[in-house]
């Protein structure tokens, strides 16, 4: 590292770094590990050089006093505001004399030293404040008068210690020679970690062995973020220095576990308190954490019912005494709901008390009595001011005694108002807001303690002053405005307004005649049927604010995204319009250059010829995009520098334009030159064409005569050429008619230049006969005066006799210049390329990138800054166990179908293996067999997900570095030869290039298990991952690769376990270590596997900054170039607070895989795009969406990675992109949703979310609800609504409601519970929440193309996939509330067309879908069965028709989305299969794939562990399958129209009856069938004739029919569903009931119903062929438009070409 040698070279630098932090660390922090002290010693030096050497005007290297102070301030702000938090003094203090940089430094190195060393301590920011708190008591005060007394221990004698820090700080170090002051130094380089960090790592442990994997309570074991707060208070100094063991943070019932030790036992013992916040699994989560958006809802939907309610209906009724009195008992709702909040607060975080202060409990006490207060004075004033009081009202008015008073009421609610009113004034005033709440005055502290009280915000160490600007505010502020205006004025007209009328009518119908056992038959107002009718629409009211943000973050990102140029170049056409201003937008964009270097250059407001911007960047912008394209000649502009006086476009924007000149030309009818110049010039492409063509062709020709003779003939030619064109006289000199044969000879002219002929003499006199047909046609043809030229040569050159001899002398040589070359392929290319060439690139991902770069220019991007002054970054990769490298095996290995995935992607990526194989079939490049294989296998990988792919994509970063670098530094002359000229230079400039590019860019691949691949001896998948990982390090030298390295070793005797971070290179042909850093246990023990791999190697990332990627992600060299860019908007100082996290967009490259694939990238790009484009500006809600956000890398490994709560700023840019590849098959996909769903289930219940809800001002916290949480919230709420609306109409139909009032004359005539009924129907507007997707379709591609786009999505069933994922939203959100069980979900990362067997979608589908769907079916065939007769079936359809689709989808969707999921002979298998898997029996290991059993068990994992709360609210649920016995049995014709409870009980004995009897068949079974085969069958033969006796005498004596026995099924096995469930809730009482076998053998008999009713219709449309073409063209559509022969993959065709099939023993043959 060159430019890093220089910089270090200094000796100022050395004295001022190198030499002290080397001392500084050796001498005094022995008990650090050296692999630590060496590792955080190049990352500080590289630090500093990268942030001294920005915008520095001259080289000076002496390290600036600035720069060390900038880091130190970045570094310590935590610190310091933690510190000013708990009113303790910092530690970082400087003696009066001392050098402030050296104290600086030696403070910023041991920060880094704790922070390197500390393992997942790094995820508890504020324990290492406490920490580095302690260990820095080492100040001139400390050392005078306290150290010398202590007793440290093992940590090395304080006597020693405070010396060696006092020699180092207070001037023992000699600022020339470097001696220093020597203390008796510690030998223990293990002390620290042994003695800090391990006792708190320990604590980390025992608390997640609690966790129980997932499975325990949150409110029983404290996670990182409550052991964290723990050091938000001053109790935490309780711990000491050194830290008390046995101080109660410490203290557990269990002993402390050391590394050796088992790491399965689970501690026992009473759990320690949470800190400041429980996570209690319940959905009361969403009301606490978002109240004021619950309140201000169900405020609003009071008062709209009330207006609504009044005789006229109109919102000017508002305005009335008695409607204005109504309303203002909205106020008393809010009192309540408070008070319900303040109950919340103290029962949710009950569990946490024992670690709270006094005054937090006080603070939780006052704000539940006020609430109290208030809950009963609102009511008591509001019964006083009501005349005629009834109902509730009239019990408070009694309490109110004989005082009536209006004014109290109305003095009540201003008092009650006061806060809020106060309130909003303050919120438009976010900097008084922001300063009160950091403040740590005590004085605003106890006026901030009341004011939070009162609304329940406690003050904490995170979240305060979160108020955006006053200009942001007002933006999000009148864009929810506007949204709940819209909101609020639909609900009332479309959902409140028209049920009033009806529902009044309902209420005043007078119905006795039921047809069930009613409890409550003398009920008023029919309050039922009013129920079942509301309660969808308040759910639906509750919801449909999300349809309403969808629709409005359409519109306003849409706005915003024209605004910011995006997609005003989307196609070629598009390009070619406006080529000419890409130049110098690349200029001003991506080429630095200063002000004064422009002004330069500036010649009455335009460039002049000295500064060209087309010479900085056509030289190199195709080797950007194009650099493996065959098309490249067509795109790329000359690398040679050139003396054409005209620009020279890329060949494809001047396609064709010679030959239409030509034809102009010829045709041309006029005699003056100015028109036919003028018609050229109409075209500028035209007009630089010709020009070119002809100073081209007359340097190409010029420069190959030898002669002087033959030039003078050229260059008097050339003279009449420009003569008679400035005179106006062309026409008149030459004929036009004979250009046509001239063009036709250049052809062969040029061609014959660029051809190959192994004998030189021919190869020569083609050129010269060719050039003498030229030059004849020239002077003969063309020229009017021709002859004249040759004979003015003969004379001055007698000595030619002949003519014939002339152009005979030519310099054949001439042929092998490059750049010579280069013009003849130009000039060749103008001449012949046609109009088809005008759609090159014809890859349409090449048209995409080149399309997307381009309009990137124009977009609101910083301008680069230069290498030297752009920002250092790194780059992190976390990799498990995914494919590095498809093996050859894997290349050739065919599924069942007879696929493989070479096969495979050489039909979905045609041209692309076209382009290949003509690269690898090269003579030229002579490639062998193995090379030739290893290359095939590099083109397959990186068309999947796979590391190699993304290790070569984020390499592109260093590339663009290095080139940048060069076209800085290299002088105007090589700058034409770009990379080309890079490659080609000196050592000492490829030298300074590298250099610098790695003193910039570090990229960092964490490969948690590389250590267990590399000793892997059984495992071919291991050693072949080791293999591909180390040829990647070999590949490139610059890469990183961390590992957790796990070593037996033996201490006293006993071989214990010990763990630690390693960071590899490669070397020669091996890898090399560079560090390795002890840990105290095994990292991933602790937390989830991924975060913890990624934080044990973030020590070894560098730089300023951090971009995570994922191993499904890639990069493109164009992108790389616009890095520098993007980097430089973390120096934004626009707003307030600078950005923390940089949010980059993405591009979805798995698109074109399959219908189910193209789904999912549109959904994806509009989420990255439009959705983050909104949160970003203006909602100002974004936060770390996942990657590839680039994070400010020093306030994150300070502060932690909660960004927002801790005063971050998220942003968006969308003028650089990455790609990513998505789940493609429908199983895969909804892994991912389920994986999603779960963990949007767990943030509901966590803290963050609590406090961003609580610590936003209202709509900011509206905008955070509706983008996160909400969005699951909405989705399951959806999927409930058509529960509650399906329930409540069962009921109105069974209990014979609906029937009375349809037939009351009053309803009958005025249709108004048929407006009732209608009335839900508006949750159907879930479709607008595709609108995102058309809107950014139509904004980057066209909306014709997004209006296209969204007709084929829908012909494709797009609608039906949605509707699917809506459901496993819902079922996965919800479960993981009430029971847990988020887990991580590998969705897999391959390439997915091959068939899913039925049962394993029944396994994955099962409980989520199919379940419910039948349920759903069940409710809608009663509902249609027993209102049939009395309502018309085109009502049943109207308001049925979008749950029927909902269930449709939910039952078939995976087999619709499943390739060859009705062809018949897989469904046969698929069959065979699913009853094979449910007969095998389970067990311990037996996996469940291969037994129901195993998997049945399985599915009810999180019920063994839920808490009672859970349980009893399934059981609740449960509840609602026995409503259908209940209604059915007494709609039964052997009911005999009986409405006593007794036909309920007879149903009951029945049903107990009836599983009696195939409990004794399944003993019978199990006990008789091997051995007592005649019992058996005597037993099976009299319950035969018992039923048939019984069914005899029900139909005969009874009056049983047909239609009973089906209306039996409809009844009575939703209660044994009910019975099941209950079984399994309960399954420990079962058990010991010995009931248990039952419970299992009753779910077998259930499943295969259940699978035989989903099976059927898959089974009947699977016997017609067309089905099967059908589905194949349905899920494969788009890949049909492009070529794509998906019916041959999916026959699996065996007739493939030779080279195509594996052949182990031609491995070339590909």
């Amino acid at each position: 590292m060159i430019i890093l040698i220089i910089y270090l070279s200094n000796e100022s630098l050395i004295g001022n770094v190198s030499l002290y932090l080397m001392t500084f660390y050796s001498l005094i922090f022995v008990e650090l590990k050296k692999g630590n002290v060496a590792n955080q010693r190049e990352h500080l030096i590289l630090l500093l050089a990268n942030m001294d050497v920005r915008n520095k005007k001259s080289d000076n290297f002496v390290l600036s006093s600035g720069t060390v102070e900038k880091l130190k301030d970045k570094t310590f702000k935590n610190y310091i505001s933690w510190c000013k938090y708990l009113r303790c003094e910092s530690n970082i203090r400087i003696s009066v004399g001392s050098d402030r940089q050296q104290i600086h430094l030696i403070y910023i190195g041991l920060y880094l030293l704790i922070w390197g060393e500390a393992s997942n301590i790094r995820f508890m920011p504020e324990c290492l404040c406490y920490i580095f708190h302690n260990v820095d008591l080492l100040d001139r005060e400390t050392v005078v008068t306290a150290l010398f007394s202590l007793e440290i221990g093992q940590l090395g004698s304080p006597h020693n210690m405070a010396n060696e820090v006092y020699g180092v700080l207070f001037g023992n170090v000699h600022s020339v020679s470097g001696d220093t002051y020597h203390g008796d130094a510690a030998p223990d380089d293990e002390a620290f970690l042994r003695k800090v960090i391990t006792p708190i790592y320990q604590v980390l442990r025992k608390e997640a062995k609690r966790n129980k994997m997932g499975k325990a309570s949150h409110s029983r074991w404290r996670n990182y973020d409550d052991l964290n707060e723990y050091f938000w208070s001053k109790r935490c100094f309780k711990l000491k220095w050194p830290m008390d063991l046995k101080v109660d943070f410490f203290v557990n019932s269990d002993q402390i576990l050391t590394a050796n030790q088992r790491t399965n036992q689970v501690p026992t013992g009473k759990s320690k308190p949470k800190t400041n916040f429980v996570e209690a699994r319940t959905f009361w989560h969403l009301y606490r954490s978002f109240d004021r958006m619950w309140i201000f809802f169900t405020m609003a939907f009071q008062a709209m019912v009330i207006v609504a309610w009044s005789p006229s209906g109109s919102l000017v009724a508002f305005f009335e005494e008695d409607v204005f009195r109504r309303v203002t008992s909205i106020f008393i709702t809010q009192a309540f709901l408070n008070f319900l909040q303040a109950a919340l607060d103290i029962i949710l975080s009950f569990n946490a008390w024992r670690s709270l202060k006094f005054t937090q409990i006080l603070r939780y006490i006052l704000k539940f009595a006020v609430a109290t207060v208030w809950a009963v004075v609102l009511p008591i004033g509001y019964a006083s001011s009501v005349l005629n009081p009834t109902g509730l009202v009239k019990l408070f008015s009694n309490w109110a005694g004989n005082w009536r008073s209006q004014s109290f009421y109305n003095y009540a609610v201003a008092i009650y108002l006061l806060p809020n009113i106060l309130a909003v004034i303050v919120f438009f005033l976010p900097f008084l807001r922001r300063t009160m709440e950091r403040s740590n005055w005590r004085i605003v502290t106890l006026f901030m303690w009341w004011a939070q009280a009162r609304i329940c915000r406690p003050k904490l160490y995170v979240g305060r002053g979160l108020h955006e600007s006053i200009f942001s505010l007002l933006k999000y502020t009148l864009f929810w405005i506007m949204l709940l205006i819209s909101k609020l004025a639909f609900s009332y007209y479309v959902e409140i307004l028209p049920l009033v009328g009806p529902t009044k009518l309902i209420m005043d119908v007078h119905v006795v005649n039921y047809e069930w056992h009613e409890f409550f038959p003398n009920a008023t107002h029919n309050i039922g049927v009013v129920i079942a009718i509301w309660t969808p629409i308040i759910l639906v009211y509750f919801m449909d604010a999300q349809i309403w943000y969808s629709i409005f973050s359409t519109l306003f990102g849409g706005i915003r995204g024209a605004l910011s140029h995006l997609g005003e170049i989307r196609t070629l056409g598009m390009l070619r319009s406006r080529f000419e201003a890409v130049p110098l937008a690349f200029c001003d964009r991506l080429v630095p250059s200063s002000k004064e270097d422009k002004r330069k250059y500036m010649v009455d407001g335009t460039f002049s010829t000295e500064y060209d911007p087309q010479l900085r960047m056509r030289r190199y912008i195709g080797r950007i995009l194009l650099i493996f394209l065959r098309e490249r000649d067509l795109l790329l502009v000359p690398y040679s520098s050139s003396k054409i006086s005209v620009v020279q476009w890329p060949p494809f924007l001047l396609a064709s334009k010679i030959p239409i000149a030509l034809d102009m030309a010829k045709d041309f009818k006029g005699k003056e030159d100015a028109d036919l110049f003028k018609k050229i010039k109409n075209d500028d492409y035209m007009y630089s064409a010709v020009i070119e063509c002809y100073e081209t062709l007359r340097d190409i020709i010029y420069g190959l005569l030898e002669d002087e003779a033959d030039r003078l003939i050229v260059r008097q030619i050339c003279y009449e050429v420009d003569t008679s064109i400035q005179q106006l006289r062309f026409l008149n000199e030459f004929r036009m008619s004979g250009m046509p044969s001239l063009s036709d000879k250049l052809e062969k002219f040029l061609k014959v230049l660029l051809s190959e002929n192994e004998s030189a003499d021919i190869y020569k006199s083609q050129i010269i006969n060719v050039l003498q047909d030229i030059i004849e046609i020239i002077t003969q043809d063309i020229m009017v005066n021709g002859n004249e030229i040759l004979e003015r040569v003969h004379v001055q050159h007698s000595e030619y006799e002949k003519k014939e001899q002339r152009f005979e002398k030519i310099n054949i040589y001439l042929t092998q210049n490059q750049s010579w070359k280069e013009k003849v392929v130009r000039l060749c290319l103008l001449l012949t390329v046609k109009e088809s060439a005008i759609n090159v690139p014809t890859n349409l991902d090449a048209r995409r990138r080149i399309t997307f770069f381009a309009n990137s220019l124009f977009m609101n991007m910083p301008s680069a800054p230069k290498v030297r002054d752009m920002l250092s970054f790194s780059v992190l990769t976390p990799y498990y166990k995914e494919d590095v490298l498809y093996s050859v095996e894997e290349l050739y290995k065919e599924n069942e179908d007879g696929i493989s995935i070479l096969f495979y992607l050489q039909k979905i990526y045609p041209d692309e293996w076209a382009n290949f194989k003509h690269r690898i079939d090269d003579p030229k490049l002579s490639y062998s067999k193995e090379m030739k294989m290893e290359l095939t296998r590099h083109w397959v990988s990186y068309r999947g997900q796979t590391l190699s792919r993304t290790v070569r994509g984020m390499m592109y970063y260093k590339r663009a570095i290095e080139l940048q670098c060069f076209l800085e530094t290299a002088e105007e002359s090589e700058i034409p030869g770009g990379y080309r000229t890079l490659e080609s230079s000196g050592d000492d400039e490829k030298a300074f290039a590298q250099a610098l590019a790695d003193m910039k860019f570090t990229y960092v691949v964490s490969c948690q298990v590389y250590g267990a691949q590399k000793k892997s001896v059984d495992d071919p998948r291991d050693r072949s991952c080791y293999s591909n990982i180390l040829n990647l390090m070999l590949t490139y030298p610059s890469l990183r690769v961390a590992y957790i390295d796990e070593r037996e070793e033996t201490v006293n005797g006993k071989s214990q376990k010990f763990y630690y971070s390693v960071l590899l290179k490669g070397g020669d042909k091996f890898d090399e270590e560079i560090y390795r850093i002890k840990l105290p246990g095994p990292p991933t023990e602790i937390g989830e596997g991924k975060p913890e791999n990624q934080n044990h190697a973030i020590i070894f990332t560098r730089g300023e900054a951090l971009q995570t990627i994922d191993m499904n992600q890639d990069n493109y060299f164009e992108e790389a170039f616009k890095m520098r860019n993007v980097l430089k908007e973390f120096l934004d100082s626009s707003s307030r607070r600078d950005p923390t996290i940089l949010g980059l967009r993405e591009h979805i490259f798995t698109g074109s895989v399959s219908s189910l694939a193209w789904f999912m990238s549109n959904q994806e790009t509009s989420f990255v795009t439009i959705g983050q484009r909104i949160l970003a500006n203006p909602l100002r809600v974004r936060f770390h969406y996942g990657h590839p956000d680039i994070f400010d890398r020093i306030f994150h490994i300070t502060r932690g990675y909660n960004s927002t709560l801790r005063g971050g700023r998220v942003t968006h840019h969308e003028y650089i992109q990455v790609g990513k590849g998505r789940d493609v098959g429908m199983n895969q996909i909804s892994s991912f949703e389920a994986k999603v769903a779960n963990g949007n289930g767990e943030q509901t219940l966590s803290r963050d979310v609590y406090r961003l809800g609580r610590r936003f001002d209202f709509y900011r916290m509206l905008s955070f609800y509706f983008t996160t949480v909400g969005f699951y919230f909405s989705s399951m709420v959806t999927v409930l609504t058509v529960y509650v609306f399906l329930y409540g109409r069962v009921y109105m139909v069974m209990s014979g409601l609906e029937r009375n009032i349809l037939e009351s004359p009053s309803i009958h005539h005025t249709k108004a519970l048929e407006e009732a009924l209608a009335a839900p129907t508006v949750f159907q507007l879930g479709l607008l929440l595709v609108l995102p997707m058309v809107m950014e379709i139509g904004l980057e591609k066209g909306f014709r193309t997004a209006l296209g786009d969204f007709i084929i999505m829908q012909l494709q069933l797009a609608s039906v996939f949605f509707t699917f994922q809506l459901g496993t939203k819902a079922h996965y959100f919800g479960r993981t509330i009430l029971h847990g069980g988020a887990k991580y979900r590998a969705t897999g990362r391959g390439f997915v067309v091959f068939h899913a067997k039925f049962a394993e979608n029944y396994r994955l589908y099962s409980r989520s879908h199919f379940v419910k769907g039948l349920e759903l079916v069940i409710l809608l065939v009663l509902y249609e069965v027993y209102g049939n007769s009395y309502r018309s079936s085109n009502l049943y359809l109207f308001i049925t028709f979008s749950i029927w689709f909902l269930v449709g989808s939910w039952l078939f969707a995976p087999f619709v989305f499943n390739p060859s999921g009705f062809d018949w002979q897989k469904t046969v298998d698929d069959w065979t299969d699913w009853k094979r898997w449910m007969g095998n029996r389970g067990g311990i290991g037996i996996q469940t794939d291969k037994s129901w059993e195993s998997w049945w068990d399985g599915e009810q994992e999180h019920l063994k562990h839920t808490n009672i709360r859970g349980r009893i609210f399934e059981i609740i649920l449960v509840f609602r399958f026995f409503i259908y016995q209940y209604g059915i049995v007494y709609h039964l014709d052997i009911a005999h129209h009986s409405k006593s409870l007794l036909v309920y009980g007879l149903s009951w004995i029945v049903l107990l009856s009836a599983l009696l009897v195939l409990k004794m068949v399944s003993m019978g079974r199990r006990k008789f069938s091997t051995d007592f085969q005649l019992m058996f069958r005597i037993l099976k033969a009299l319950l035969f004739l018992g039923f048939v006796s019984v069914m005899t005498v029900l139909f005969v004596v009874c009056g049983l029919t047909i239609s009973d026995l089906f209306a039996c099924l409809l009844a009575f096995l939703p209660s044994g569903w009910a019975l099941l469930l209950i079984g399994q809730v309960c399954r420990p009482l079962f058990k010991r009931l010995a009931l248990w076998e039952s419970v299992k053998e009753l779910a077998r008999a259930y499943e295969y119903i259940m699978g035989l009713v989903i099976f059927t219709p898959i089974a009947i449309l699977s016997w017609f062929p067309f089905v099967s073409e059908f589905q194949t063209r349905l899920l494969f559509n788009q890949a049909f438009s492009r070529g794509l022969q998906i019916s041959m993959i999916l026959a699996g065709r065996k007739d493939k070409p030779a080279e195509e099939r594996p052949d182990k023993e031609r491995p070339d043959r590909i």
